[in-house]
């Protein structure tokens, strides 16, 4: 599945400058990166979240989670009054931008939406989007986003813990039962 058409009329249309980027098909953002053997901080991860004023796109890199509490905030002190703030159903997706699942594009104003992106994203010089393609993104400055996208910035990220295989919790759990065992000898 290429860039669809539409997002690269609305690219070109605005004289964005950007690279496509192919790769295998991909349905994460963590994925993305260990295809394009890319740092997670180089690859967007975005997020449709609802809210009881309406829908906006999220940015953050895909080393990071969406923290609601933060973003809640942030929306408020830029005079949202927003009082729920929630990550939607895929078929609300599907439904309101006639996407498939998880095909969401990062450029949020392409679907009139307002894009809010965490400030970490600015540490990176470049960053690959998604595009709604599971097989081609855009690898674009960082600056080049905030100009095309004009995002609200601001800080509703947190460090993501990335689960160890099963099998190494297993071993250590082991080792630790080995251990003690050794020790009441």
């Amino acid at each position: 599945m290429a860039i669809p058409k539409e997002i690269i009329k609305y690219l070109d249309k605005r004289k964005a400058k950007y690279a496509i980027v192919t790769h295998k098909k991909v349905y994460t953002a963590y994925d993305a990166a260990q295809t394009l053997r890319k740092k997670l901080d180089e690859i967007a991860k975005n997020l449709l979240v609802k809210t009881d004023k309406g829908f906006v796109v999220v940015i953050l890199p895909a080393s990071k989670r969406l923290d609601l509490g933060a973003l809640k905030k942030l929306m408020n002190a830029k005079g949202m009054g927003v009082k729920k703030v929630e990550i939607p159903k895929e078929m609300i997706m599907v439904r309101l931008l006639k996407i498939k699942p998880g095909a969401l594009p990062a450029f949020g104003s392409f679907h009139d939406l307002q894009v809010y992106m965490d400030k970490t994203m600015q540490k990176a010089k470049k960053v690959i989007f998604p595009t709604g393609s599971f097989t081609d993104s855009v690898e674009m400055a960082v600056k080049e986003f905030e100009k095309l996208e004009q995002p609200v910035i601001g800080a509703f990220s947190e460090a993501k813990k990335f689960a160890k295989p099963a099998m190494k919790k297993a071993v250590k759990k082991a080792k630790k039962v080995i251990k003690k065992a050794k020790k009441r000898r």
